[in-house]
């Protein structure tokens, strides 16, 4: 019980870090980007997956549900860096983080589960 009790502090004192990741199908090597507030909340998407509630890529979805979890990865791209800019929040910073790997991998069509944004 005392080693629950010490794995519950340690994840509370762990720091909450913002980031993009990646989750690829191993299988077609298609990858999804997606960018979270708290990086601890991966296992809340693998749970979603697992649970047929991931809306955000119904491709992505579909092909968890028909090929099963192992034939995916997750994986951390890249952490957001703290910012003492005031005029910069943490949100906007995250988005431009993740724009900028979209635009590096390319996860569309073919390659990868997300969807272009119209601007």
């Amino acid at each position: 019980m005392d080693r629950k009790r010490e794995l519950k502090q340690q994840y509370k004192e762990t720091p909450v870090e913002a980031g993009v990741f990646q989750i690829t199908n191993k299988q077609n090597k298609k990858i999804y980007i997606g960018s979270t507030k708290n990086l601890k909340t991966l296992n809340g998407i693998k749970f979603m997956l697992e649970n047929n509630g991931f809306t955000t890529s119904k491709e992505l979805q579909t092909e968890w549900s028909e090929i099963g979890k192992e034939a995916f990865t997750f994986e951390v791209l890249e952490k957001l860096k703290k910012n003492d800019d005031p005029f910069v929040t943490e949100k906007e910073a995250l988005a431009e983080l993740e724009e900028k790997w979209l635009e590096k991998m390319q996860p569309y069509g073919e390659q990868g589960y997300n969807q272009k944004q119209a601007r």
